[in-house]
């Protein structure tokens, strides 16, 4: 593969088309009149009520889907719907704007994550991760999904992208400027999945250790600017404070409470989801805002209560984190669970591989190394499941894997 910097620019961007048609191509042409989850439905109602001016709220006239909550969402997807006119009519499968939308913003990953990759190991590397990030069976397929991770990814990417041209930069005002754009874009991202939230002080901390601390206090500046009216609008709306949104309390329950299984939300756990109509119903006219600081006082009592029990559910977590094969994957068809299955494992040994070579030779600071850790930590706190692993840790991988491939002959 030829490692002219040009030539491998281009290589990119049309492994970047690649990915936009097979992502179009996976919507349009095998996943059709697919049920919607939970989940999905909650973001098209969303979209729905922004598109009629009612806000950011769920219509309450309707009937509520089977015994979820509806939880305060993060405003941004919900955002991104409504302006791809998502929120038009009702939809019993994935709209295909959304399909189409999702595959340019997936086309866009595979061109950042090529970016990346070169910036890390060359052109080899750039043009090899671009190739497998185009092929990559789940980040292909989250397109389809009316879910947030498709956005979320490419966003936290980008940040990625700015904050290492901060670092690139020699003059102060330009890694500045460039440094208040990575802050805004890690805001909008953490406004797509609060998730990136633990990104901030993780980020912070590494930027400091690089002894660019007047980049890590423009970066965390820049992200509260964005994030702070949503907030203040959550304290005037719940009369509460809610960060960016009322899902975080029930989530840590989920992943640290006695019936915890290491993996997997409540669908993927029919005794805790039982527990959770239990703690519902100890509080039947608390709002889903108001049940939130519940969930953690019940949570944190369980780690206070049986501390070595909590450090045996870490373990499950850690080991779960790494290994695609908790409960939530048995939700999924035979043929779903063995193409997740094997990509994954096909990935992780050559991208573990690659980072160890890069990490082993002189390199630049890489921001992909905070947003990486960042991700872990969040499967330790929360619980790991695969919606969880695919935006961050598997481009990561993608891009140490490509790392290998342009370092294997150096």
């Amino acid at each position: 593969m030829s490692t002219d910097p040009t030539r491998a620019q281009r290589l990119i961007v049309a492994a970047a088309v690649v990915g936009f048609l097979l992502r179009l191509a996976f919507g349009i042409g095998y996943w059709q009149h697919r049920p919607l989850t939970h989940d999905e439905h909650e973001y098209l109602a969303l979209a729905k009520n922004l598109t009629l001016g009612k806000g950011f709220t769920y219509d309450t006239t309707e009937p509520p889907r089977g015994t979820a909550q509806q939880f305060g969402r993060a405003p941004v997807y919900p955002l991104f719907l409504a302006l791809i006119g998502a929120g038009r009519g009702e939809f019993q499968a994935t709209p295909t704007r959304v399909k189409l939308a999702q595959s340019i913003v997936g086309a866009v990953g595979v061109w950042l994550i090529g970016l990346i990759a070169s910036r890390s190991a060359g052109p080899r590397a750039g043009v090899a991760a671009a190739a497998i990030a185009a092929v990559y069976p789940p980040l292909v397929w989250i397109c389809s999904y009316v879910f947030s991770e498709a956005l979320y990814s490419t966003l936290a990417l980008a940040a990625v992208v700015l904050l290492n041209r901060s670092l690139d930069r020699a003059d102060v005002a330009g890694s500045t400027a460039i440094a208040i754009g990575a802050g805004l874009v890690v805001g909008v991202a953490i406004l797509v999945r609060p998730a990136m939230l633990l990104f901030l002080p993780v980020a912070a901390l590494w930027l400091i250790a690089q002894r660019r601390t007047p980049l890590a206090v423009t970066v965390l500046v820049a992200a509260v600017l964005v994030v702070a009216p949503w907030t203040i609008r959550n304290a005037r709306v719940y009369h509460r404070f809610v960060l960016v949104a009322s899902e975080g309390g029930v989530t840590f329950w989920t992943g640290n409470h006695p019936l915890a299984r290491g993996e997997g939300d409540l669908a993927a756990n029919p005794d805790l989801k039982v527990a959770d109509l239990a703690f519902r119903a100890e509080h039947p006219d608390l709002t889903a805002e108001q049940l939130e600081p519940l969930y953690y006082r019940d949570a944190f009592r369980f780690i206070a209560n049986d501390p070595l029990r909590w450090v045996g559910l870490l373990l499950k977590k850690t080991f779960y984190t790494i290994v695609p094969a908790g409960p939530s994957y048995a939700l999924h068809s035979p043929l779903y669970r063995f193409v997740s299955f094997a990509s994954y494992l096909l990935l992780l040994p050559v991208g573990v591989l690659g980072a160890v070579l890069w990490w082993r030779r002189p390199h630049r600071p890489e921001a992909l190394l905070p947003l990486a850790a960042s991700a872990v930590i969040v499967c330790l706190v929360f619980f790991p499941q695969e919606r969880f692993r695919i935006p961050v840790l598997d481009p990561a991988l993608i891009v140490w894997a490509g790392a290998w491939y342009g370092m294997r002959r150096v």
